[in-house]
């Protein structure tokens, strides 16, 4: 016996602002990303802390 199953697709209203919301989220992930780099005494501490750990 076989089911069929049927699943409704999302609506236009949800999908029209989720594709969006994600670009504006990775966006805004690189963008931290590219502020934290500026920093030139931050990236010497990460270093020293990743070194630490061998």
């Amino acid at each position: 016996m076989s089911m069929s199953h049927t699943t409704t697709p999302a609506t236009p209203a949800f999908t029209r602002w989720v594709q969006p919301l994600v670009w504006v989220i990775a966006a805004s992930a690189l963008a931290g990303v590219f502020a934290l780099y500026q920093n030139p005494q931050l990236m010497v501490t990460i270093a020293d802390q990743l070194w630490s750990c061998f």
